[in-house]
């Protein structure tokens, strides 16, 4: 129950912010979720508390990555190289190239995969929504088939409770909801609808699994607990963080 709860009045919310909202106040939300997101994914791969210069860091250089015009790369590098000199100061070194590696890859990670959600809003609002459509209607296809049909395990080293049923499910559902969306809002044509929507399903999937893979080798249940019935942010929003660039570069290099 807290699960629905929590999604009813979570949903009305974010649909207001991504479709119709001020654009100053949308990249205040971007910001805000960015920063619970790296947050989470922090606390898992660089515990250490809040106030670290890891944590710090990351903040800093995340929110450059997603607010500053210019192409993110140099400031990826120049976060990377920063990092790797830092770390030498390591107690023991064994540590450094997995904590520079970690910081710089979680500030890609989430904040370069929030950052495809700004440039989809300012392409057409409709392309965001249609990004975090693929997610939760996926997500819901899945649990619901999942928990009641699921006997075929798809990843029970990464995550037990998985099943190919779901994972169809999850295709099937997105195909039916976030598919007919882009069709009708974008006039996007079927054909292309459906295919980038079975891709864009099976990337969030794999981001399900990935966040799962991540904190299993944690030894972490939940990333967080913020959103009752939910877990924690990070949960939230493991399979958009790879639906995002999926729907960005097709906008970018293959949309008409």
């Amino acid at each position: 129950m807290k699960r629905v709860l929590t999604a009813a009045a979570l949903i009305p919310i974010i649909c207001y912010v991504v479709l119709w909202a001020p654009l100053p106040a949308f990249l205040a939300v971007l910001a805000v979720a960015a920063c619970l997101t790296w947050r989470e994914y922090k606390d898992i791969a660089l515990p250490g508390g809040e106030l670290s210069w890891r944590s710090l860091l990351g903040y800093g250089a995340g929110l450059a990555v997603l607010f500053i015009p210019a192409e993110p790369w140099a400031i990826v590098l120049a976060v990377g190289l920063i990092v790797l000199a830092l770390e030498m100061r390591s107690a023991d070194l064994a540590d450094t190239l997995p904590r520079a590696a970690a910081l710089t890859f979680g500030v890609v990670y989430v904040f370069g995969s929030w950052r495809c959600a700004s440039f989809l809003r300012v392409a057409n609002p409709h392309w965001l929504m249609y990004a975090l459509l693929v997610s939760w209607a996926g997500d819901i296809g899945a649990y619901y088939i999942g928990r009641n049909f699921g006997h075929h395990r798809l990843a029970e080293r990464v995550s037990p409770k998985k099943s190919w049923e779901g994972a169809a499910a999850s295709v099937i559902a997105a195909l039916a909801i976030a598919g007919a969306y882009l069709t009708y809002f974008v006039r996007v044509p079927v054909a292309a609808a459906l295919a980038l929507t079975a891709v864009a399903n099976v990337a969030g999937q794999i981001g399900d699994l990935a966040e799962s893979a991540i904190k299993r080798g944690a030894g972490v249940k939940d990333s967080g607990a913020i959103l009752p019935g939910h877990g924690g942010f990070f949960d939230r929003v493991d399979s958009t963080l790879f639906v995002l660039p999926v729907v960005y570069f097709y906008v970018r290099w293959l949309a008409g």
